[in-house]
């Protein structure tokens, strides 16, 4: 442990990290970012190295990191085979303690940050399959790499160790959790598990809710460890429209359309925003078609004054490029935020513009109000002796997911089929796998976009025709994919400023390694904290008195027992 230097200097201390299953660099870069204070002096957080089966994202992490990652295979030979079904090559070696020291360029870190490869455990995986030996071996490297890890520098150990994963991995993964938590406290380590939502403590426009298990060292680290403070979540919107649309140069290759199904394109349109493919349901189809709609070309019916109508048909709509008198405009309604045309002697609303959009709800009757739906926010109207929907204001708008007192996991796992997010809404999780038709991976854009007309075209496209397209939706907006770039904003991957896309050329290969990346903002946010808390105990102090509450509970006791020391606590005091 580094001792602080003498109190009334100022001063710098360096505080090293170091990344297991790095990715392409969320986690090391957010860590880079990291902030944390004690009196005069302040930390520099340091990456020494991180290491990755991909060298594609050992290529990314070199970047973000600003080190030089390494691309090492952490598998046994039995994990090995099991995962790829055959022997390894004849060149093949297990990865060693002394490997995982010289990636770290031969210095010791004080935070070790692990984020094992969690398909095994996700939720998205089914239950059947994370049970077949390729998958058990993915997972076997959760303990692999932790055992590597401690073996590592078993002679000077790291003050913290963090392991993040999958929630599911507290049910999935708890065999190969007991395991880890068992090792980590034979060589001398506290231990307490928990999860966290990285959007609230980054800031972040999505919600990704994730296990973590925090290691502490007994001697080393005598302090609390506090949680960060969360913030509020954004909307999508506030990240999006820092970009530029989707097919503009200026935003790079991975900030294009992708090119859909026509009928892909529909289905998107007819989602409502915030719902998912569920929400087609209310639609009625016969013979095959929609019923109650019909989709025409863009300016179908007046792209030309001598337009030729069949006999039986009504007449279509002329586009007229003369400007509107307000002064003698018939049945006119002003916007409540727009000027009103000229005031004349006529006063009847079908004389001109004499009529206004109010948005004031004055005048609401009490009780006769049939099918009114209360906002979340608002009082309830007179509860009468009507008991159905349509007997008053007995409805309410209820912003709760349903299931989550049941199941935190919800916010993770609310994958639903086309799923579209609301502009002012947060993103669901960033997922490895997430494309338009397989999660919430559509956003309702209101921006109008530039992309090619289509409405010369003589018909509409097949159902089967791929395109990029832009179909205005009954919200008035363009229910679109995210890009992939998008994706990489809402992860806090990319500054606006900053488009510089990741390795390679492949959109599939960019989503996984976003999708599993950590995200830097609130990598930062963990760094500052486990920052705070090193200093204080370089400085020799084992206690610190703060607002935010302990990071890991129950009690108002964390990382200064292990789980195991409270229940023998709590059952001494019972």
């Amino acid at each position: 442990m580094t001792a602080l230097p003498a109190r009334g200097s100022e001063s710098t201390v360096e505080i090293r990290h170091f990344h297991l299953y790095c990715g392409l660099g969320g986690g090391a870069k957010g860590f880079n970012r990291g902030h944390a204070r004690v009196g005069n002096t302040e930390a520099k957080f340091q990456c020494i190295g991180g290491i990755d089966s991909d060298p594609a994202a050992i290529s990314d992490f070199s970047r973000a990191a600003g080190v030089k990652g390494t691309a090492l295979d952490l598998f046994d030979r039995d994990q090995y085979t099991a995962f790829h079904g055959k022997e390894p090559p004849a060149d093949w070696t297990e990865a060693t303690p002394l490997e995982i020291k010289m990636a770290a360029g031969g210095e010791r870190p004080h935070i070790i940050f692990l984020s094992a490869p969690c398909k095994g455990f996700s939720g998205l995986l089914c239950e059947s399959k994370s049970r077949t030996d390729k998958y058990q071996a993915l997972n076997g490297l959760t303990l692999r790499g932790m055992w590597l890890a401690l073996e590592a520098w078993q002679d000077d150990p790291a003050e913290f160790i963090i392991f993040e994963n999958v929630p599911r991995i507290a049910n999935r993964g708890r065999p190969l959790l007991d395991q880890i938590v068992n090792l980590l406290r034979r060589y001398g380590y506290a231990v307490a598990e928990t999860t966290h939502d990285c959007g609230e403590i980054g800031g972040l426009a999505q919600t990704r809710r994730r296990f973590l298990l925090v290691a502490r060292h007994i001697e080393k680290v005598p302090p609390f460890l506090y949680e960060p403070p969360k913030r509020p979540l954004r909307g999508v919107g506030e990240i999006l429209e820092k970009l530029p649309l989707p097919g503009d140069a200026a935003g790079g290759p991975m900030h294009r359309c992708p090119s859909l199904r026509w009928k892909t394109w529909v289905r998107l349109a007819f989602v409502e925003a915030g719902q998912d493919w569920r929400s087609l349901k209310r639609l009625t189809v016969q013979d095959g078609v929609l019923k109650d709609y019909g989709i025409v070309p863009d300016g179908y019916g007046h792209a030309s004054t001598l337009g030729v109508r069949r006999w039986d048909e009504p007449a279509g709509v002329v586009a007229d490029p003369r400007p509107d008198w307000p002064e003698y405009g018939q049945l006119g309604i002003t916007p409540w935020a727009e000027p009103i045309g000229t005031v004349t002697s006529q006063r009847a609303p079908g004389q001109g513009k004499f009529s206004v959009a109010d948005p004031r709800p004055a005048g609401n009757p009490k009780f006769n109000n049939c099918f009114r739906v209360v906002r979340y926010g608002d009082t309830c109207p007179c509860v009468n002796g009507g008991a159905t929907p349509s007997a008053g204001g007995l409805c309410v708008a209820d912003p709760r997911p349903a299931g989550v007192a049941a199941n935190n996991e919800d916010r993770y796992q609310s994958q639903g089929h086309y799923g579209v997010v609301r502009w002012v809404d947060t993103s669901k999780a960033v997922t490895a796998a997430g494309q338009h038709d397989n999660g919430y991976g559509s956003v309702a854009d209101p921006r109008a976009g530039h992309l090619p007309d289509y409405s010369s075209a003589p018909s509409l496209p097949g159902p089967d025709d791929s395109l990029v397209c832009r179909i205005i939706a009954e919200d008035e907006t363009w229910h679109r994919p995210f890009t992939t770039l998008e994706l990489a904003a809402l992860q806090s991957l990319i500054d606006p400023e900053d488009l510089t896309p990741l390795h390679g050329t492949s959109d599939t290969a960019w989503r996984e390694r976003i999708g599993n990346a950590v995200p830097p903002n609130s990598a930062a946010a963990i760094a500052g904290v486990m920052g705070e808390t090193l200093l204080l105990a370089m400085a020799g102090e084992t206690f610190m008195l703060s607002n935010s509450p302990i990071w890991v509970q129950p009690l108002a006791i964390a990382l200064s027992i292990d789980d195991r020391q409270l229940a023998t606590e709590i059952e001494g005091l019972s």
